[in-house]
């Protein structure tokens, strides 16, 4: 699983947007496209230090208290992933990226992650832990609410 999931990250996608590249530089032309790259790069650069790493800081904070991170973190995560991706040279990247960034799409992406952090935060605090800050003798894990 490992393995591919590396293959995929390391050897496919690079293809994938080396292949793009050279279709819309041959479409465009090699500088237009680099330079729509560039902007494209720039543009995430902007979204992702303006989003901060502060968002990161508190969606953690939020999974250390025990708690599913709110609609506006989760936001803020996807919108710091978003520019993340349009700061990846590619243009495959930057359509996924741009995808991520529109309201519409973290509303449908949204319950999926807060489903993901309500499994997470459940396995890590399911009594594995005693006698820590979420210990409270019986067990069992905190109550969660999603």
């Amino acid at each position: 699983m490992i393995l591919a999931a590396l293959a995929i990250v390391f050897i496919i996608a690079p293809l994938i947007e080396l292949y793009v590249f050279v279709q819309v530089g041959q479409a465009i032309g090699f500088l237009d496209a680099f330079g729509v790259l560039i902007l494209v790069s720039l543009f995430g650069a902007w979204i992702a230090h303006r989003e901060g790493l502060g968002v990161i800081a508190r969606i953690r904070q939020q999974l250390d208290l025990g708690r599913i991170p709110t609609d506006d973190l989760i936001d803020g995560g996807l919108v710091l992933f978003g520019g993340f991706l349009l700061i990846l040279p590619g243009f495959v990247s930057d359509a996924f990226g741009l995808i991520i960034l529109f309201p519409p799409t973290r509303a449908l992406l949204r319950p999926l992650i807060r489903r993901r952090f309500a499994i997470t935060t459940a396995r890590r605090y399911d009594g594995r832990y005693p006698g820590g800050d979420y210990d409270d003798g019986s067990g069992g894990p905190p109550v969660i609410d999603v």
